[in-house]
């Protein structure tokens, strides 16, 4: 039997012989093949069964037939592979090339202008011995008097001329020298990277251009762009006001944006705009943009109650086809935002053009990545999603939160009265559309009793702590801010039936689990559900859940990236949430106000014990950080909504500003442990040492050891309670406090405690006692536990403990004795693990 060639797919080989297949018999084998590439033999041989057409075929001969098949499928696709690869190198290259032209002309430039102001510079010097009273008039008149620019013409064939205009501007910034970019820093181009991204030096306002390729058809990537508000997450609205058709089918489009507030410290910006659509000669797509703040004869938007109306300067888009499809893609963003109109200490934030290219230039590259790989991968989905529901739900926690961290009073928002500080300030929104947007009105097809919005929003400044680092605590150490009680009460708020206040007949939650749900393609920003496991709930309690769900957002955890805004934004929800579930977010945004990268390792832990959280209050609020002049700054806003009952406002708003003044006081604590200047030169402790508290503790500490064992605890001779708490934190041996409780937690630990338990000052109240201890150390203190409330004390054996990482750490004995307070009662049991080492 002749064979046909391997090379065809249509051959099989048996005992070096040769089988032709025939079209009927590769179709039943091609069918079998996308519905399991890789049969077993019983598999194989039930196919022969069911196909009359294969009987005449052995079972070996259709083994290697799948053989070669699976082959050329991984050959294809590695093949097809390469070619994307090869497409995108090739672009790059072209695009590389191009800034490599643009960067000559540049310099070419620059040299001109050099000897233009030597040779300049050299006639003033000599012009200079002229000092007669007309001279020095007339410059200070040309100084003066600047040109004042007239209204612009608004008429149709006005608007004509500034579109034009507009366009040769953009492009000139796109691909020529009208603007002196520099690299962004950190950002290097490659074929992995997001593009060539670069800020402006030294030009009105601030500006950011980014190069870049995308897989998705020029005419796409301009419709996704125009609309803004899905991508952009400042942006609050793109109304379209009027549309102009041009020739080669082109349009001028007059548009009224809004952008929010990245905080509680400044008003919002708003802006007047023309956006020009076109194509080109050689086939490329160009939306460009500008203000129309100087203009007559045509319409206008007057100035907006709450609104800042800034300037965007020629900005926008040129789209290129690329060979082998997709688009070469360059971005400009200009503005000028006015400055002049916040408090001087956040101007950085309007100042930096870094700041613009993460939040605007970048994010609008990203997204269209984002999006070209899920047309690329259509079938991918994470809990039975699609990614355009996922972003969805993305867009609409970033979006609930703008819209309380802003509390427009067109939206429904109200102010309310303060309790005489001016710290928090609190805002109810009772609108129908707020609660119909909310799907607050029918929860679970039936109505919902909360039929009010409270939020409670505050801002901070923070010195010295770099935004990543203290986001990934908020994140990963939410027992340390955040109250069970108030996530309860928010997670029952939208159900059936009245809600009461959260009260201390509400349990604690045990654990906080992560649940991957999402992620951008550089994982930088996370969607995610955490799940906060109750115990010990009234079992009379229905309303309030045992398991508490949240769906998070979480961006800017990587401290490498300059001026990245970091936020962790979360909302209550359902077990079992819809798409279009009710969602009222809550949550943080710190925002660094330092355009330059910030001084600090990469790898550096959560490390909060060397701070020992031992500052008097009072310094730890208003420290002194100006020696430092690398110190960083960033702001931090938070905003809480609560859902409730329109008669409870009163009791809502006292407890929410409670709460976050609570929260507030947390954050500062944690801060100042996580700030590289609460560490001394040799890494000790700064002085002065410990809080009143601290220094009572190891008081008790030592006195009750004295007391019960007969012995000092610190061997020193030393008088004064900053000696002893410096003692006590600097002992060989591993000490740790531990509360009488039910379910005992760790309270206090020493350097060596800390250590030893691999674990934080801040996150050691999350570590029980039960959780370190294996079966023969819980026994060993089960029976010992009597002797140590009736004697005082006990002697245990060694043995084998766990850290917090689950490190086995071996210890040759341990104590333990009662810590009694000023009036002899118990306060906590103080162990000492003596000569311990990680086995």
């Amino acid at each position: 039997m002749m064979a046909m060639s391997c090379k065809d797919g249509k051959g099989g080989m048996d005992n070096g012989k040769y089988v032709r297949y025939t079209p009927e018999q590769v179709e039943a084998l091609e069918r079998l093949y996308h519905e399991c590439p890789k049969p077993s033999s019983l598999r194989r041989q039930q196919l022969i069964r069911e196909c009359p057409i294969l009987s005449n075929i052995e079972p070996k001969q259709i083994k290697v037939w799948f053989q070669n098949r699976r082959c050329r499928e991984k050959q294809r696709k590695e093949a097809s592979r390469l070619q994307a690869v090869n497409r995108k190198l090739t672009a790059m290259n072209k695009l590389l090339m191009e800034e490599n032209d643009r960067l000559q002309k540049q310099v070419s430039q620059l040299v001109y202008e050099n000897g233009y102001f030597r040779q300049h510079t050299q006639n003033k010097t000599l012009a200079s011995k002229d000092t007669s009273c007309e001279s020095v008039v007339t410059s200070g008149q040309q100084h003066h008097l600047a040109p004042q620019h007239p209204p612009r013409d608004a008429s149709p064939a006005g608007l004509l001329s500034i579109a034009e205009e507009t366009l040769t501007e953009f492009l000139s910034k796109a691909t020529g020298t009208a603007v002196e970019w520099v690299q962004m820093p950190g950002m290097k181009p490659g074929p992995d990277s997001i593009g060539i991204v670069a800020i402006s030096h030294g030009c009105t306002g601030v500006a950011a251009r980014a190069c870049g390729l995308v897989g998705l058809e020029p005419t796409r990537v301009a419709e996704i762009l125009k609309d803004r508000t899905s991508w952009f997450r400042e942006c609050r609205a793109v109304d379209v006001l009027n549309v102009l058709p041009t020739a080669n089918s082109g349009t001028i489009e007059l548009l009224y944006m809004q952008l929010y507030a990245p905080t509680t410290l400044a008003p919002a910006r708003d802006f007047w705009l023309l956006r020009y659509t076109s194509i080109m000669e050689d086939g490329s797509l160009v939306v460009c943009e500008r203000s129309l703040n100087h203009t007559q004869n045509g319409p206008s938007v007057p100035p907006v109650q709450n609104f800042v109306r800034a300037e965007l300067l020629p900005s926008g888009y040129l789209i290129r086809p690329c060979e082998g499809g997709g688009s070469i893609i360059h971005i400009v963003d200009h503005m000028d935002l006015e400055p002049w109109s916040v408090p001087e200490v956040l101007r950085p934030l309007y100042e930096s053009s870094t700041m613009l290219a993460q939040k605007m230039t970048m994010a609008a590259l990203r997204h269209l990545r984002q999006i070209a790989q899920e047309v690329s991968q259509p079938n991918v989905s994470n809990w039975g999603r699609r990614p355009a529901a996922l972003r969805a739900l993305s867009q609409r926690l970033s979006r609930g939160f703008n819209e309380a961290l802003n509390g427009f009073t067109d939206e429904g928002w109200s102010l309310i009265g303060n309790d005489g500080m001016d710290d928090i300030t609190i805002l109810v929104n009772s609108s129908p559309d707020k609660l119909m947007a909310l799907n607050l009105s029918y929860a679970n097809g039936f109505p919902a009793v909360s039929n009010a919005v409270l939020c409670a929003k505050a801002s901070m400044l923070l010195q010295n702590v770099p935004p990543a680092v203290l986001l990934r605590f908020l994140r990963e150490h939410r027992s340390e801010w955040a109250d069970n009680n108030i996530d309860a009460y928010s997670a029952a708020a939208a159900k059936v039936g009245p809600c009461s206040l959260p009260g201390s007949r509400i349990g604690s939650f045990s654990n906080q689990v992560i649940l991957p749900l999402a992620h951008t393609i550089e994982h930088e920003e996370l969607l995610e559900v955490i799940k906060l496991e109750g115990i010990a709930h009234c079992p009379e309690d229905t309303i309030m859940p045992r398991d508490i769900f949240l769906l998070q957002l979480c961006s800017g955890m990587d401290e490498n990236a300059v001026g990245t805004c970091a936020e962790l934004i979360f909302a209550p929800i359902d077990a079992s949430f819809a798409d279009d579930a009710p969602v009222l977010p809550s949550g943080f945004r710190i925002i660094p106000l330092d355009s330059v990268k910030e001084a600090t390792s990469p790898n550096r832990t959560l490390d909060l014990a060397s701070a020992l959280e031992i500052g008097p209050a009072g310094n730890r609020l208003t420290g002194d950080h100006s020696a430092n002049d690398g110190n960083t700054r960033s702001v931090m806003t938070i905003a809480f909504q609560f859902a409730f009952e329109s008669h409870l406002q009163e009791n809502v708003a006292a407890m929410a500003r409670q709460y976050v003044r609570s929260i507030i006081a947390s954050v500062q604590r944690v801060a100042l442990a996580l700030s590289p200047s609460n560490l001394s030169s040799n890494g000790g402790l700064r002085s002065p040492l410990g809080t009143p508290e601290a220094h009572t503790l190891a008081r008790w500490i030592c006195r009750s050891y004295r007391c019960f064992l007969g012995s000092e605890l610190l061997k020193s001779n030393g008088e004064g309670s900053d000696f002893i708490l410096k003692t006590l934190w600097h002992h060989s041996d591993a000490i740790m406090c531990c509360s009488m409780k039910a379910l005992p937690v760790f309270t206090f630990a020493n350097q060596a405690g800390l250590d030893m338990l691999e674990t934080t000052l801040v996150a050691l109240q999350d570590i029980t006692l039960e959780k370190i201890l294996d079966e023969h150390g819980r026994k060993a203190l089960c029976s010992e536990f009597p002797q140590i409330m009736q004697q005082g004390f006990a002697c245990l054996q060694g043995g084998i403990c766990l850290s917090s990482m689950g490190r086995p750490v071996s210890y040759e004995r341990a104590v333990a004795w009662k810590v009694l307070n000023e009036e002899e009662t118990p306060h906590c049991i103080c162990f000492m693990f003596v000569n311990w080492s990680f086995v």
